[in-house]
């Protein structure tokens, strides 16, 4: 495949995928999005909406409208931003909720500094697509919120969760795969994903300095200097807790981490981050498959045999940025096996969107959303956003 064919079928992707949440996802009834629809585009109407799937469709269809100026993304852009600011945001305590019920009343109120992250990350994007003075506010908002609430100035870095007026909280974890720890790999590279988007349209010294802090937690507790690949759970003295590796973050983090130095404008920071895209994009190929697909994660030296969705997505983004870093042909193949292994297992052809991922016998995964709490548009719109703009 040439870059115009993988440009070409991008383009077409790109759309197919908006176009889906579009006719599949609006929730007429209630308000906003649907909780949740399956891989035969049955909607549960009265599922929990979370605010992790609401900002990320905000994200997504701002991202669009900047990327493509077509005037339907901006408004469902503004649905996302108008149900997110009615409903999502604690007006008392600041932050947003975890989840709404499907009428939009608060079900679980706990402050994940995830969904503010995503919550700021939208925010920040839907600005740079509307000029709503109010975008602005809330992302500002909510970054003093994550640096009031969470940021540890004793050892760095940020705690993972707090209650709803911000005490101590027992349980911290994102999920229930996830380890009971302080401070995770995925809620920092998502901080820092945010602050980079904030930094776009609110260039202060503060939020440069926060970049830089988190550049600096990668660097120093997070990549792993002797294998590349990254550390998942911290204890609040960043001792690593549980040995586990993820490919899709590994590569995601390659390309995010570049990108946050860049907007910064450090250079020596992009010095050394360019050297991590191309040592992290080698771990992360540890994980690929010879039909192309990134398999998911390795646990206690058992590999996960299981090809999720987001993986492939970030994967195409990872390897074609570690090919434009170093010039070396064999990423941008990778690149592209990572989109033609997705064209031919992920893509649903006949419901539209991609499936959440297939097993080793390439079976799609049962009992998974096409869209979730978890399932969005955001890493596969984003990873033909990005392309887009690189090809």
């Amino acid at each position: 495949m040439n870059l115009t064919q993988y440009k070409n079928e991008l383009a077409v992707e790109l759309s197919n995928i908006l176009q889906y949440w579009i006719d599949y996802t609006i929730d007429e009834e209630y308000g906003g999005f649907y909780g949740k629809i399956d891989n035969e585009n049955n909607i549960d109407n009265k599922a929990p909406k979370g605010s992790v799937l609401n900002a990320r469709i905000l994200w997504t269809f701002a991202a669009a409208f900047n990327f493509t100026k077509e005037k339907k993304y901006l408004e469902v852009a503004t649905r996302a931003f108008d149900y997110i600011t009615k409903y999502f945001i604690d007006k008392e305590n600041g932050g947003v909720y975890w989840t709404v019920d499907y009428s939009g009343q608060p079900l679980d109120t706990k402050k994940q500094i995830y969904a503010l992250s995503f919550a700021l990350y939208a925010a920040s994007e839907y600005y740079r697509a509307s000029h709503l003075p109010e975008a602005k506010q809330i992302a500002n908002d909510l970054y003093n919120a994550i640096e009031k609430y969470s940021y540890d100035p004793g050892k760095g870095g940020y705690f993972e969760a707090f209650t709803q007026d911000w005490k101590p909280i027992v349980d911290l974890r994102l999920s229930e795969k996830d380890a009971n720890e302080k401070k995770t790999m995925n809620t920092h590279l998502h901080v820092l994903e945010a602050y980079t988007n904030l930094y776009q349209i609110e260039q202060t010294p503060a939020v440069k300095q926060s970049i830089q802090n988190l550049l600096a937690a990668f660097d120093r507790h997070i990549i792993n200097q002797q294998t590349h690949h990254l550390e998942l759970f911290f204890d609040e003295d960043w001792n690593s807790k549980k040995q586990i590796v993820s490919f899709g973050h590994d590569i995601e983090a390659a390309w995010l981490l570049l990108e946050a130095a860049e907007a910064i404008y450090d250079e020596d920071w992009i010095g050394k981050m360019k050297t991590n895209a191309i040592k992290m994009a080698d771990a992360a190929a540890e994980g690929l498959d010879k039909d192309g697909g990134l398999w998911y994660e390795v646990e206690n030296n058992h590999l996960i045999k299981e090809k999720h969705w987001w993986p492939q997505a970030e994967a195409m983004v990872g390897f074609f940025n570690a090919a434009q870093v170093s010039g070396n042909e064999k990423y941008l193949q990778r690149s592209i096996d990572s989109w033609q292994f997705t064209k031919q297992y992920i893509l649903d052809a006949k419901n539209g969107e991609w499936f959440w991922g297939v097993k080793e016998d390439y079976s799609i995964m049962p009992n998974e959303d096409k869209a979730g709490l978890w399932k969005c548009p955001y890493h596969n719109g984003r990873a033909c956003i990005e392309l887009l703009k690189r090809l």
